[in-house]
C-alpha cells in the first residue's frame, strides 16, 4: 500500500488552486475522467481555479463525468441551498461539460432507498470513481458519513447529526428549514474510488484532521479510513495543519513540503 502524501501550504488559496491543479492534470491525462465532487466553502476556491483553467488555458471537460457525493432529502435541484444549485453555480455552467454527465443523487425521489441503489448501480456502469474530491467535516465526516457510520457503507439515506446541522444551518433562512436528513455516498462507496484528494483549510479544522491523519482508524471519525486508502493524496493549508505531529520548521517550510506518512 502507497503512503498517505500530505501536502501542506502556506495559504488556503495556494492550496485550493493545488488541488484543483491536480484535478485539472488528471483531465488532461484522461478527458474521460469520471470525478467525485464535492461542496461547501472549501470547495468554492477549487472550483473557480477550475473554471479559470478553463477559460484561460481551453481546460477540456467535454468527456468528464461527475458524481456528487451527497443532496438533501427534499430540496429541488433549484432550491439555492439544493447541492445541484450550488454546483451549478459554482462550476458546471461555466464550463463545457455535458449536463447529462454531470450526476447528484436525487433528494427528491419518492422511493429513497431505490434512489440510493440507482446512483451505485449508475456509478458502476460509468466504471467507478476514478478520483474523488473530499472535504472534511468538523466531526469528521466525509461526504455526510456522520461519525459511527458503517466504513463499508454504500450511497445511503443519512440523518444529519446535531454538529452538521449547527455546521451547516447558517446557510438556510432561516437555518430551521434545514433538512435533517441527506442522500450520500457511503464510506464504501467513497473509498472504492482509485484515488482520493482530501481538500482542508483553516484552524477551525486543525484538530479533527490531526485526528483523522494520525489517530486510530475508526468509525467515530470517518475521515480516518482515508489512512487504509491506497492513493490518497491531503492538501492542507498550514492553518489546517497545525495539529500535526510534524515539527514546525517543516511547517514553516511547507510551501513545496511533500510529507509521506506510513
Amino acid at each position: 500500500m502507497a503512503p498517505m502524501e500530505v501536502f501542506i501550504y502556506p495559504t488556503a488559496q495556494t492550496a485550493a488552486d493545488q488541488a484543483a491543479d491536480k484535478i485539472a492534470e488528471s483531465l488532461r491525462r484522461n478527458p474521460r475522467l469520471v470525478l467525485g465532487l464535492a461542496t461547501g466553502s472549501t470547495m468554492e476556491p477549487v472550483y473557480a481555479r477550475l473554471v479559470s483553467l478553463h477559460r484561460d488555458t481551453g481546460l477540456d471537460f467535454s468527456g468528464c463525468r461527475t458524481f456528487n457525493l451527497d443532496e438533501y432529502v427534499g430540496l429541488p435541484p433549484g432550491h439555492p441551498n439544493s447541492y445541484r444549485y450550488y454546483m451549478e453555480q459554482h462550476l458546471f455552467r461555466h464550463i463545457n461539460i455535458n449536463p447529462s454527465n454531470t450526476h447528484l443523487p436525487d433528494g427528491m425521489a419518492a422511493d429513497l432507498e431505490a434512489e440510493c441503489a440507482r446512483y451505485e448501480k449508475l456509478m458502476a456502469l460509468n466504471g467507478g470513481i476514478d478520483l474523488q474530491l473530499l472535504g472534511i467535516g468538523q466531526n469528521g465526516h466525509l461526504g455526510f458519513n456522520e461519525p459511527l457510520s458503517a466504513l463499508d457503507s454504500r450511497t445511503h439515506v443519512q440523518l444529519l447529526s446535531g454538529a452538521t446541522r449547527a455546521q451547516n444551518g447558517p446557510h438556510f433562512i432561516p437555518p430551521a428549514q434545514m433538512p435533517a436528513s441527506a442522500l450520500t455516498m457511503g464510506m464504501g462507496s467513497i473509498l472504492a474510488a482509485r484515488r482520493c484528494l482530501l481538500l482542508g483549510t483553516g484552524e477551525d479544522k486543525a484538530q479533527i484532521i490531526a485526528e483523522a491523519l494520525e489517530g486510530p482508524r475508526t468509525n467515530r471519525i470517518p475521515a480516518s479510513a482515508l489512512q487504509q486508502h491506497p492513493h490518497c493524496i491531503v492538501i492542507l493549508d498550514q492553518l489546517a495543519a497545525n495539529h500535526l505531529c510534524l515539527p514546525q520548521n517543516l511547517l514553516s517550510l511547507a510551501q513545496t513540503a511533500s510529507l509521506r506518512r506510513e
